[in-house]
């Protein structure tokens, strides 16, 4: 555990100021409420401060939605929308996590509910243009993102729940909510995007849905920041997330050659996207992992499984002449 500088709490995971560089509990995060030094130099462009919640403090774009370097404002501001306390856009600051939570599950309730109700059954053609993301259609560009949010099953959206609920949190706290959106969504894309790059290599049709390429680059982000930061799976087993990262570079890069690891289930798994997704992660983590540390315990409550009952993804490669 780390003590907060400004009152002595010991804190489990602790936020450091990239400003002053002090350590402090979820009271005195924000530099007014620990005397930073940069409040002397609230609205000086050279100054240090710029929480990224009020668009008036001006310096280097920071994690919020309206951090700019320019006093113009962030570019939200610029396009004319309120960031301010109170607007829409402020309740999305440090809820971005359980939005994407929100969304997939509203997602999986189209997918599996309310697009059979329509009489557009499972894997059906409609289906499968609106929540895939394939080789055959790559030019629905909808389904670059409509794909992150959708899952082949229960189990494959519960177990990467697990995974972005517990390890998104420490990452949106650290890097800002803006930033993780973009993680997120960029990370999903392009891990959708490089699983149809192996089909086409392999000769095969393909499709993919799910969110374990997001999932997995949130994983690379914090084996970056902290590599022994101790991940209790099922709540039983303390591993170090290295591990875990390590372990899911082998089998994805053996699975991608064809070998799959019968411990964790068939062959129906976006091998591809879960390598691309975990690269992302990494190469983020360096970019980010001097301006901020993380905590050096997290219990990981679920199974690491694969394809529909595990991160598959973005999901098991499946829809017309895919495998699923």
């Amino acid at each position: 555990m780390a003590k907060c500088d400004a009152c002595g709490k010991e804190e489990n995971m602790p936020y450091q100021c990239r400003h002053c560089g002090g350590t402090y509990c979820g009271d005195h995060r924000l530099p007014e409420n620990h005397s930073c030094p940069g409040l002397e130099n609230w609205n000086d462009p050279s100054g240090v401060f710029d929480s990224g919640f009020d668009d008036t403090v001006d310096g280097s774009g920071g994690g919020g939605w309206g951090g700019s370097s320019n006093s113009s404002g962030g570019v939200l501001a610029k396009l004319g929308l309120d960031t301010g306390p109170g607007s829409v856009f402020s309740y999305f600051r440090g809820n971005m996590t359980f939005l994407f939570l929100g969304l997939m599950w509203i997602t999986f309730a189209f997918q599996f509910l309310v697009f059979p109700a329509l009489g557009f059954g499972l894997r059906s053609q409609v289906w499968a243009a609106v929540f895939t993301i394939s080789t055959q259609h790559p030019e629905y560009v909808w389904t670059w993102v409509t794909s992150i949010f959708s899952h082949g099953g229960f189990g494959h959206i519960a177990v990467n729940s697990i995974v972005i609920y517990f390890f998104g949190r420490i990452v949106e706290k650290y890097v800002g909510s803006r930033d993780f959106a973009l993680l997120f969504l960029g990370s999903g894309i392009l891990a959708g995007l490089g699983q149809l790059l192996i089909f086409t290599v392999q000769g095969v049709p393909g499709s993919a849905l799910g969110a374990s390429g997001a999932a997995l680059a949130i994983m690379g982000v914090l084996t970056v920041l902290n590599p022994q930061l101790r991940v209790y799976l099922w709540f039983l087993l303390p591993i170090p997330i290295w591990v875990l990262t390590v372990g899911f570079a082998g089998i994805s890069i053996l699975g991608i050659f064809g070998i799959n690891v019968p411990v964790f289930g068939g062959g129906n798994v976006a091998d591809g996207a879960h390598l691309a997704g975990l690269v992302i992660g990494l190469v983020y983590g360096q970019r980010v992992k001097d301006k901020i540390s993380a905590p050096g315990q997290l219990q990981f409550g679920g199974g690491m499984g694969r394809g529909p009952g595990g991160p598959g993804g973005p999901g098991g490669p499946g829809g017309p002449g895919g495998r699923f």
